[in-house]
């Protein structure tokens, strides 16, 4: 169902968003790398390049917790996430992947800092302007 959405958003002109992300039970039994892997694999178009998809990488356990995952397993699986895109198409060095989860102004510096993280997807963060607006401004940095 997702890769028909994300096929209809493109024709329409629209860039889609992509989530992927584990649960914690996953992230627990070691399986958080196969199931993002497994969730790209069946959701993106073969099409997919830097001009029509935006991919993020969102754990479900993040969300709304206020609990982040640490520096290293957020860049593993965003480096895990390029290489699926590489393989799938040559034109997707230019994806930018997002992470999402706790988004803060505490940890958004740590995160953007990060090789293969091109951006945040903010959640709660957001609905504070004081805290959205030193989200953005760690991005400008």
């Amino acid at each position: 169902q997702i890769k028909a959405k994300m096929s209809s958003a493109i024709k329409r002109g629209l860039t889609p968003i992509v989530c992927v992300g584990e649960s914690l039970r996953q992230r627990e039994a070691g399986r958080a790398i196969d199931t993002v892997e497994t969730q790209l694999e069946e959701c993106l178009i073969d099409e997919v390049s830097k001009d029509n998809c935006i991919v993020a990488y969102e754990p479900l356990w993040a969300i709304g917790t206020g609990q982040t995952a640490e520096a290293d397993d957020i860049e593993e699986i965003h480096s895990h996430i390029r290489n699926i895109l590489q393989a799938k198409n040559s034109n997707s060095d230019g994806i930018p992947i997002l992470y999402g989860g706790s988004v803060k102004p505490e940890n958004a510096s740590k995160i953007l800092a990060l090789p293969n993280v091109g951006g945040a997807l903010v959640g709660g963060a957001s609905l504070n302007s004081k805290d959205f607006l030193a989200i953005i401004n760690k991005t400008l940095a």
